[in-house]
């Protein structure tokens, strides 16, 4: 069901370290043609109050704001789903249980898990490739033996070189300025269970590969494809990891002709 003529609703997941304010450029776009936006500031994230090391303990509990929204919405409402980078593993969980409320669930440039392999399946490879420096200056705490989760905060120069290399610099401006730490890979997942085939797997999924990634590159992406074929692929070229800094309008565009043709 649409949420007024010709209105959709897109809901937009941030990844790591980021928050809902990543999307205002193409929130905006999405808003002037007539649609609906929510975008989500996952726990411990954007303005979102809480902290990783007393509040926010397991993925699931960073991914509730997400699965407050999705539990909210009307029995006949359909959404589309669209998740950035890490934030494909919480829109993962959101399709696993509520397979019914997503009309269509958009993977950019996002980690992307199977129905065959724990979720944590799709972050070992991801961290077997072979680099020396994968996380350049980002800083990682293990937190190992205290009880709190492992935290990453993004480095000046993984942004700058990694991520933000083709947007404007006033959105690295912005970046370091709100950047928050954001969750490892989290040890719950290696214990979490198979998504289900027939609830993550019946959701419709559209991949969209940035061609300029260098944080999760073309190559990995294309593997995750590979891996668990989608119903489309879409790609934005000359796109740097951030593409919703680099190529709004672009992603803008994408986003309105996945609503229309699967919604």
């Amino acid at each position: 069901m649409e949420v007024g003529k010709n209105k959709k609703h897109f809901v937009l997941v941030h990844g790591a370290c980021h928050g809902a304010w990543c999307w205002y450029k193409v929130a905006t776009l999405l808003t002037s043609a007539g649609n609906r936006v929510t975008a989500v500031d996952l726990a411990a994230s954007g303005i979102n109050p809480k902290k990783f090391e007393d509040e926010v303990l397991k993925f699931s509990e960073y991914s509730l704001p997400l699965l407050d929204i999705m539990a909210s919405l009307p029995p006949q409402e359909r959404v589309i789903l669209v998740g950035h980078s890490l934030g494909g593993l919480n829109l993962a969980l959101a399709m696993d249980k509520y397979p019914e409320k997503v009309s269509v669930a958009v993977f950019l440039t996002a980690f992307m898990p199977d129905s065959s392999n724990r979720p944590s399946y799709i972050l070992d490879k991801y961290y077997e490739q072979p680099s020396s420096d994968l996380l350049m200056d980002c800083k990682l705490d293990l937190h190992k033996g205290q009880g709190k989760p492992a935290t990453i905060l993004f480095g000046p120069r993984f942004l700058s070189q990694r991520c933000y290399q083709l947007s404007p610099p006033e959105d690295l401006t912005l970046a370091m300025t709100l950047r928050r730490e954001g969750p490892a890979p989290p040890e719950e997942l290696l214990h979490a269970p198979i998504l289900s085939k027939e609830r993550y797997g019946s959701v419709t999924r559209v991949y969209i590969i940035c061609d300029e990634d260098k944080c999760i590159s073309p190559d990995f992406q294309r593997w995750m494809i590979e891996n668990d074929p989608v119903k489309e692929v879409k790609v934005i070229n000359g796109s740097d990891h951030m593409t919703m800094f680099s190529k709004p309008q672009e992603l803008r565009h994408c986003l309105l002709e996945i609503a229309e043709t699967y919604s």
